[in-house]
């Protein structure tokens, strides 16, 4: 799989050291991840590294074999209060320290998995400067609240819009949970468009071939981008003209609608020139 890893289309590549791994294989999956990361560096790869919890007591010794060349950052599981990312990040800024590292190179990814996170997720997305995103896990939470995770996803809606509305507020990426059907590309492709409606910037992934529909559903189409370039001249044109509103197919067009508008164009800019 990680050798797989290198030639993926993937924005971001998140080896797992976590739920992936059983008990008495982890410092041998810790050591192999390591062996992987300058590969995916020379490729090209942005290579993040999910760790165990702190609650696993390993969270320290595999940032101490793991922070180095070619780690782009780690994705921290089951993060319930903004403490435990400081407590995380000041042993990431020592080793960065005595590795000749620029502090803060290290980013972060926590994952609002459990009751308490989703209650505590602004405090969690904003806790550190090495924050790039936050990501929402449907799994442990239905888990953490005993309940049963349905096929509509009706009981993750209040959570899943709960931490979008954070990671906007505390200026960081809100990432979608995994859809575990992996070979059900509908229903990826459904829940990927009511989490992209909520707010999500993207949505983690399983297998390589949910890639592709998550990219797709997150970018803007081509019909997007023209009705974003019909909006933003229209309304310049406005304001040219002293005004500032203007009408587009019928539609008024001010300044939070162009703004809007500006913002797609980037994007979709930044993801043709990626």
């Amino acid at each position: 799989m990680c050798r797989k890893a290198v030639q993926s289309p993937a924005d971001a590549v998140v080896l797992d050291l976590e739920d992936g791994v059983p008990p008495a294989e982890k410092q041998t999956a810790c050591r192999l991840v390591k062996s992987y990361l300058s590969e995916l560096a020379q490729a090209g790869k942005r290579a993040f590294v999910r760790v165990n919890p702190l609650s696993s007591g390993l969270t320290q010794a595999e940032l101490e074999e793991l922070v180095g060349p070619g780690l782009e950052g780690v994705s921290l599981p089951k993060i319930n209060f903004a403490n435990e990312v400081q407590v995380i990040a000041s042993w990431v800024s020592t080793l960065e320290k005595e590795r000749g590292m620029e502090v803060g190179q290290v980013k972060f990814i926590p994952w609002v998995e459990t009751a308490l996170g989703v209650l505590n997720a602004y405090n969690i997305a904003r806790a550190s400067p090495r924050m790039v995103g936050v990501a929402f896990g449907g799994d442990d939470l239905t888990r953490d609240m005993g309940i049963v995770r349905s096929k509509d996803g009706m009981e993750l809606l209040y959570p899943r819009a709960h931490v979008a509305l954070a990671a906007i507020a505390a200026g960081v990426a809100p990432l979608d949970t995994v859809y575990t059907k992996f070979k059900d590309e509908a229903g990826l492709i459904r829940e990927a468009r009511l989490a992209r409606q909520l707010g999500f910037q993207g949505k983690v992934v399983i297998h390589p071939n949910q890639i592709e529909p998550v990219n797709r559903i997150f970018s803007p189409s081509s019909e997007d981008v023209a009705e974003a370039r019909r909006v933003v001249a229209a309304f310049d044109e406005a304001v040219s003209r002293g005004s500032a509103v203007a009408t587009v197919e019928g539609k008024m067009v001010d300044t939070p609608v162009a703004e809007r508008a500006r913002r797609l164009l980037a994007l979709a800019d930044a993801i043709a020139k990626k």
